[in-house]
């Protein structure tokens, strides 16, 4: 139920933070949206993110496991993204994740999760309309327990995604976007000689993770400090398996969703706060969960200009 959402970078970040100059205008990005950071500057955010559900889709069927209750997934997320020139840049960040359930005795599970790394290039830039191409990958950074669903802080496995996204900005500051990914993943270990996925027995501790896709489409407003958008997304496994009946979920399950969301950032100057909140309204082996999230952004200068 739990998506593989991944210390040098924070050394990384120590170092950059110390030549810190003021620049006076901030727009923070991500590696889903078409905003990029300047050459020779960066942006720090820190989010924290809460996601529960009380029922879930077991295949088709939607149902609720009374022995679990409440089920609640919680995290904090550092994040940096810096400028190489105005149309490339890298973003790198890791989260902090921990679950909880309101009844039962399922051990919960907390830890750092999976470091992500990713390159953002805009190759198509003309009359409000831009194309880009954007490739990541993570790797865990702990040795978390996969096989634990949905108590895992996520699934363990390297992940590299190849994403193109086109967007349009109108002079107003309307603006649209759609992009797509598609998501290879690796095998993981688990910590058992055998297992059961689709229906056969495996006598091995290597589990074939299905790969993913996804697509979205978002629909918003930027202009100086304020952006507001609202956005569908569709995520799904290449793939897989289902929950067997009254089990618990395992990482070949087939896990799609469909989730409806609002996003708003205010951003002044160099300092800026977000927020946002998505609904999962279909999905099958996963729990139709409500999120949220809310961040603080801090940009800087990472390099000062030469002199001429």
């Amino acid at each position: 139920m739990i998506f593989s959402l991944q210390q040098k970078a924070l050394r990384l970040l120590a170092a950059l933070l110390i030549t810190t100059v003021s620049i006076p205008v901030a727009r923070a990005q991500m590696p889903n949206d078409a905003i990029y950071m300047g050459k020779k500057t960066a942006c720090l955010a820190v989010s924290y993110s809460h996601s529960s559900w009380e029922q879930y889709w077991e295949n088709t069927f939607k149902r609720e496991n009374l022995n679990i209750g409440k089920h609640t997934t919680q995290s904090v997320m550092p994040m940096l993204a810096v400028g190489i020139t105005k149309n490339l840049n890298v973003i790198v960040a890791v989260p902090y994740v921990w679950t909880q359930t309101s009844e039962g005795n399922l051990r919960w599970q907390k830890g750092f999760q999976d470091v992500s790394g990713w390159l953002k290039y805009r190759f198509i830039n003309k009359a409000g309309f831009s194309l880009h191409a954007i490739a990541g990958g993570s790797i865990p950074v702990t040795d978390y327990v996969p096989d634990f669903l949905p108590m895992s802080i996520g699934i363990r496995c390297k992940t590299a995604t190849a994403r193109l996204l086109a967007s349009y900005r109108h002079k107003s500051g309307v603006y649209l976007t759609a992009s797509g990914s598609y998501i290879f993943r690796s095998k993981i270990t688990i910590d058992r000689d055998s297992y059961l996925a689709d229906g056969k027995l495996y006598n091995t501790n290597k589990v074939s993770v299905p790969n993913a896709y996804d697509a979205a489409a978002r629909l918003g407003y930027l202009k100086k400090a304020i952006q507001a958008e609202a956005y569908v997304e569709y995520g799904a496994c290449d793939g897989g398996d289902y929950i067997r009946r009254n089990d618990m979920p395992f990482p070949t399950n087939n896990m799609k969703s469909t989730a409806l969301g609002i996003y708003a950032k205010f951003q002044p100057k160099n300092i800026g706060v977000n927020a946002r909140a998505v609904h999962v309204i279909d999905g099958e082996n996963v729990g139709q969960s409500t999120a949220y999230s809310i961040g603080v952004l801090y940009q800087f200068r990472y390099a000062r200009e030469a002199k001429k």
